[in-house]
């Protein structure tokens, strides 16, 4: 029996299409029904790759004796939460505000006027060992709104309350405690046998990385980096990395990041290529940059569509199967490969015959202290090809503007630290995407793109990521267009979304749908969050333009963010990493060259993070453009031969030179 999810274009809803549940996609229509039959509302919010969403489904979904209760007594609304951000964060900080944790799928009973008043995760039908099932769930709900309705409205309204709640204006000045505060907090949690931060299950939260290797290199303090590079070892090592195909899942469910919940997102993968170039950058290790190739390449080979755009994820299951798609037996590994070839695979990549999942085994390095097959061997295409062929794994092929932008940024990075070419034109096809397809008449982002249809007005994340991307594009290309794409679109984002009043940004635009509460966010969680990005982008603005007004704007920003860390500043990584750019000794470098980017400049950038310096290039093709967006530029001139350089370091201008080694970087 179809539903009105068939009609969507979300691979989430459209999963739920054959449902027997009378499910609205979330609608004018579903609340203006709930109000005619005076129905309480059921919300289930999740995403396509999510295992748990599956199981839930399945159980509950699928089920002609749910679905009866759920049609007779309930409004029914599935939301695909990366298509609607801004739903789940509403609903997901009632479900934190009820219960202290959240998580997918997200069960929410509330009432036509959209106020939560009960909040809950997964639920199987029925319940035992504790835990509620969704039949008597849904059951006692229908009792209580026909006998004791009132008890359901105060809930309502003072969850309502309590997620409306507002900080009043303020706000205090950004310094380097908060870095050291955020440092000791890592050190305190960090697992010096198998790396990363506390227990199992274990994130690799790259910002959290990219913050250490920031604070190694401002505070010449090798533990930071050590922590980082541990870290990094040990997740390329686990089984968290895809060894066969690139790529990382979304977590470990061990400690020693041997057993990932297998679902592959874009987002974690983006994020950890910029993390690996980075390292390797930092560091100069081979294996980092060998880990951000299998990355960039698994990004371009599984997630990028024909247009340019990057697709969501693929699922952790195979034919109903968590993890199928990735194990192996040893008689699978010899039947591939020959019976020496097979062997050495199974001795590389801990396959044996008890495994380590199931009775099957995950490829891994853990144990392992031989080398591994580089990534042009061709035996790994092989078990490559033949994983490919042996079962399927869903992709979701929505494409957000946010997850993108967080792409296009690594494959910029990367692209430069690792001289690959391809990754960088990747980045600008990405970025011409964007433009063409997920904008529109008048400029606005979207934030969704599927066959076809661009839809849902962009949110903060999209329009300060974006930012941020074009740029790092400028950083890669030194092409000034990227430059004046980044002022406008930090401008829009401005106007659309900052709160004047009480500091920060909103999720959600000033035209936007009005939900029951509009959501501000400053924690980092698996991506950094909007305010976090926006910050990085005014700070950096106001390095490269020299305009007081991106200055003015990023010290509202970094005071906003300083309030509201609070105690606990290793969960707004990024936000601090932005706040380091003013807060610690940075150097602004203006080049002007006739016919480019000078040789020894592009090297340098190579080969280091750089993340404290700010450069602008001036050439006789880009002058005016450039005088537009940094009018301090206009008085810099262009010596008839060769480069000449301009550092400032601290608030001090030094004498310009012409020879790059007498910088001294």
């Amino acid at each position: 029996m179809a539903n009105r999810l068939n009609q969507e274009k979300s691979p989430y809803l459209l999963q739920h299409g054959e449902n027997p549940v009378d499910w609205y996609p979330w609608c004018a229509d579903a609340f203006q029904k709930a109000v005619r039959e005076d129905k309480p509302v059921f919300l289930s919010i999740g995403y396509s790759t999510c295992h748990w969403c599956h199981v839930m489904a399945h159980e509950c979904f699928e089920d002609r004796e749910v679905a009866d209760l759920l049609n007779r007594q309930f409004i029914s609304i599935k939301v695909d939460r990366e298509e609607r951000p801004d739903i789940d964060a509403v609903y997901m900080s009632a479900c934190q505000a009820v219960t202290g944790s959240g998580g997918w799928p997200l069960t929410i009973f509330m009432t036509p006027e959209q106020k939560p008043f009960f909040a809950g995760t997964y639920f199987p039908k029925h319940g035992g060992y504790g835990r509620l099932g969704l039949m008597e769930l849904l059951e006692r709900v229908a009792e209580l709104w026909k006998h004791d309705r009132e008890a359901l409205l105060n809930a309502g309204n003072q969850i309502s309350a309590a997620i409306n709640h507002v900080k009043t204006a303020g706000g205090r000045e950004p310094d380097r405690k908060l870095a050291e505060r955020a440092f000791a907090q890592l050190a305190g949690r960090f697992d010096h046998q198998w790396g990363g931060f506390g227990e199992a299950p274990k994130f690799p939260t790259p910002h959290n990385l990219l913050f250490l290797m920031r604070y190694a290199s401002a505070m010449q303090e090798p533990n930071a980096l050590k922590m980082a590079q541990t870290t990094l070892e040990d997740m390329a090592r686990g089984g968290i990395h895809d060894h066969i195909g690139g790529g990382f899942s979304r977590y470990s469910t061990d400690e020693m990041w041997l057993v990932p919940h297998f679902e592959k997102m874009l987002y974690d993968n983006a994020l950890l290529l910029i993390t690996y170039a980075k390292a390797f950058q930092y560091t100069k290790r081979e294996c980092f940059a060998d880990v951000a190739n299998r990355t960039a390449r698994y990004i371009l080979r599984e997630l990028t569509g024909e247009e340019g755009g990057c697709y969501c994820g693929q699922d952790a299951d195979s034919g109903g199967v968590e993890g199928k798609y990735y194990v192996f037996t040893p008689e699978e590994g010899k039947q591939v490969l020959g019976e020496a070839d097979g062997g050495e695979f199974c001795r590389l990549y801990d396959i044996t015959q008890s495994g380590n999942f199931e009775g099957k085994s995950i490829p891994n390095r853990i144990r392992s202290f031989e080398e591994g097959w580089s990534r042009e061997d061709p035996r790994l295409k092989k078990l490559y090809d033949y994983r490919l062929n042996r079962a399927k794994l869903h992709k979701d092929d929505k494409i957000l503007l946010s997850w993108n932008a967080w792409t296009m940024i690594g494959l910029a990075r990367a692209g430069v630290a690792l001289g690959e070419e391809v990754y960088l034109n990747a980045a600008v096809r990405i970025q011409s995407f964007i433009e063409s397809r997920m904008t529109d008449d008048d400029n606005r982002l979207y934030l969704r793109y599927r066959d076809g249809e661009a839809a849902h007005g962009g949110q903060l994340e999209d329009y300060a990521v974006y930012a941020l991307a074009l740029l790092e594009l400028y950083r890669a290309t030194f092409d000034a267009g990227y430059l004046k794409e980044a002022v406008r679109r930090a401008k829009q984002m401005m106007e659309l979304f900052e709160d004047r009043e009480t500091g920060g940004y909103f999720m959600t635009a000033s035209d936007g749908e009005k939900l029951i509460a509009r959501p501000k966010e400053t924690y980092d969680g698996a991506i950094p969050s909007g305010n976090s990005a926006a910050a990085m982008v005014l700070q950096s603005l106001a390095a490269l333009t020299g305009e007081r007004e991106w200055q003015a704007a990023a010290d509202r920003q970094m005071r906003f963010l300083a309030e509201n860390i609070g105690e606990y500043p290793s969960a707004s990584c990024f936000g601090i990493l932005a706040m380091m750019d003013a807060v610690y000794p940075h150097r602004e470098l203006v080049c002007t060259h006739k016919s480019g980017l000078p040789r020894e400049l592009e090297a340098y950038l190579k080969e280091h993070p750089a993340e404290d310096l700010c450069v602008l290039l001036k050439t006789a093709g880009n002058a005016e453009l450039l005088a537009g967006l940094a009018p301090f530029t206009r008085d810099y001139p262009i010596a008839a031969e060769g480069p000449v350089y301009y550092l400032c370091e601290n608030g001090a201008c030094k004498a310009p030179v012409t020879d790059f080694r007498q910088l001294k970087l």
